[in-house]
């Protein structure tokens, strides 16, 4: 699935696969403006690290041709785009990292027409870029899965958090790639539910043999022997390992560390943050209430009671088996490992 992330040059028209209808519709969200992107970002159109990071650099190019209305203010207004743009998500850092290698294109000597061209050939540079360190994931992480395992996985870090193949569904896709038999326990992931729609679409389209699970029955599933992995994305992995995923991933990591269930967290480069020490200074995005007290058009929580509705947490670093990258797997201590992963990487 490389296909729901598409860029029509001819129109600067960023087109998204709709993640809020799926399973049951395929439905296209067409990006004409910044504002367009935001909303896409913002209400979960697009979602996932790395496709956050696609989609920003894409928005670039637009944000380009919007800023040219303002004539020879131009320049001006694109940096006042690129900051709405830049703000519109504020825990996956792949958004602001994306717009940083975007920015350093940009010179006080190009025209529009040449920074137009670099940053569309960057940003078609990033996406396929992306693709080929989800399969290289695949690779390194699909040896750390035995043929047989079920492998737990939590929230989407698929095709569709990324250009294509996936992160955490790109290591049991690198299995699955190398012969081996893997089947999947795909956690519901309240409230947005990306485990039960987006997961389980995924591999039930591509024929691997997936079972929702409710979020609450992870300790039990585990406790039965029935989790022999557990595989997740990350959406910020800082200096000493800490990592920030989806709401309920500190959770499947303590209980896997408390029933002995290798827990792994695999992640692009571009998905770490040296400039933060540790997991407690992540800003954690708190969304809509209306995504908890609502499913669909349906309230299901009483009237005026307030609700949690935190996106991310914070799993940290101790609990973490290994951090698979396409540069390969890295083991504690995080602290040197990432380092020197970090020194030998090359930004896109």
């Amino acid at each position: 699935m490389e296909d729901h992330i598409q860029f029509d040059p001819a129109t600067t028209t960023l087109f998204l696969l709709d993640q809020r209808s799926l399973p049951l519709l395929e439905e296209t969200f067409a990006c004409r403006t910044v504002e367009d992107v935001v909303f896409a970002l913002q209400t979960m159109v697009v979602r996932g690290a790395p496709a956050i990071g696609v989609t920003a650099a894409y928005g670039c190019c637009i944000a380009l041709r919007q800023a040219l209305a303002a004539g020879a203010y131009w320049t001006n207004e694109l940096e006042r785009l690129l900051g709405i743009l830049e703000q519109a998500r504020p825990t996956a850092v792949n958004l602001s990292w994306a717009i940083t290698v975007m920015r350093s294109i940009w010179t006080a000597s190009m025209d529009p027409t040449t920074l137009g061209t670099a940053w569309l050939n960057k940003a078609q540079q990033i996406q396929t870029q992306d693709i080929a360190m989800c399969k290289a994931m695949g690779r390194h992480g699909g040896q750390l899965l035995d043929d047989g395992d079920t492998v737990m996985t939590h929230c989407n870090a698929g095709a569709l958090a990324t250009a294509g193949y996936g992160t955490a569904l790109g290591v049991i896709r690198g299995a699955v790639d190398a012969g081996k038999h893997i089947r999947v326990i795909a956690n519901e992931t309240r409230p947005f539910l990306q485990g039960a729609r987006l997961t389980a679409y995924e591999l039930h389209k591509d024929g691997i043999a997936v079972t929702v699970a409710c979020d609450n029955a992870c300790s039990y599933l585990m406790s039965q022997g029935l989790v022999h992995k557990v595989v997740v994305g990350a959406d910020r992995i800082v200096a000493n390992g800490d990592v920030a995923n989806k709401i309920g991933t500190s959770g499947v990591a303590i209980l896997a560390r408390h029933y002995g269930i290798p827990f792994y967290v695999a992640a692009p480069s571009s998905t770490f943050d040296l400039k933060i020490s540790d997991g407690s200074q992540i800003p954690i995005e708190n969304r809509t209430p209306r995504e908890v007290t609502h499913i669909g058009a349906t309230q299901i929580t009483p009237h005026d009671v307030p609700v949690f509705n935190f996106a991310f947490d914070i799993t940290d670093h101790s609990l973490i088996t290994a951090l698979i990258t396409e540069h390969g797997v890295l083991y504690p201590p995080f602290t040197s490992s990432i380092a020197d992963m970090i020194g030998q990487r090359t930004c896109p």
